[in-house]
């Protein structure tokens, strides 16, 4: 295991350069501060350096904020408040204190949209874990599929194309809706949007405006999408990432 000195000590952390995307992204980016002690334990039970960009969100934010909450990246250290966003170590399930060799089993969850859409990072053996794509690929759990889809790119890749913001209202055009940024104004970051019909049923695609949505807390709608998956599909997505319950 790599001391914490070896991981925070490069010659050309990436904060700054995300920061810098994130300033000049399309899409509205809120950075959320952190406490560096907890980033600090995140960057070590990862083991990854500050130069990588998924290094830069575990140490030097609390997360992420995309698309006026639309999508919540977590980061290292959360902003340890009641009814605030959580980080990488509670929504993963981390252990107490760094532990060598410890990875989540499945994969590591990036963040949630507000739908229960989960992006996982994959890990060593996506196949015997049920999930598309190789390993250190990013899927998406959609819900409107309920089912994991490989996007083809690793962390960096991804993280630039979210904060970019120009392919993010095309991958989500078919679940967007004719006022949806002020309904997710108005959501504290501890729910999401149930959706009724269901979001993978014929009539929810024909006209997702049309859809009945209502506030849930985000450990809800995830229990709900892995529940129905494998009612629908048959197959077990597995975990979706720990929220907890305010």
């Amino acid at each position: 295991m790599r001391a914490l000195d070896e991981l925070l000590d490069v010659a050309d952390p990436a904060w700054p350069l995300v920061a810098d995307m994130i300033e000049a992204g399309a899409v509205d980016v809120a950075a959320l501060p952190g406490d560096a002690a907890r980033g600090q334990a995140c960057l070590l039970q990862l083991q990854v350096t500050a130069r990588s960009f998924l290094g830069a969100v575990a140490l030097s934010s609390g997360g992420m904020l995309v698309d006026g909450g639309w999508l919540r990246v977590y980061g290292g250290a959360g902003t340890g408040a009641p009814g605030g966003l959580p980080g990488l170590a509670e929504v993963n399930g981390f252990p107490d204190r760094p532990q060598p060799g410890w990875l989540p089993d499945a994969g590591l969850v990036l963040a949630h949209d507000v739908l229960g859409g989960t992006f996982a990072l994959n890990g060593h053996d996506p196949a015997a874990a049920g999930r598309p794509g190789n390993p250190g690929e990013v899927i998406y759990f959609a819900p409107d599929a309920l089912t994991w889809e490989s996007l083809g790119a690793g962390h960096g890749d991804w993280l630039a194309w979210l904060l970019d913001g120009e392919g993010l209202a095309g991958f989500y055009a078919s679940l967007h809706w004719p006022g949806r940024r002020d309904e997710v104004a108005e959501l504290p970051l501890t729910h999401g949007l149930s959706a009724y019909p269901f979001l993978w049923t014929e009539q929810a695609q024909d006209d997702p405006a049309a859809v009945d949505r209502r506030p849930v807390t985000l450990a809800e709608l995830l229990g709900l999408m892995r529940d129905m998956a494998v009612q629908v599909t048959g197959a077990d997505p597995g975990p979706l990432g720990i929220v907890a319950v305010p």
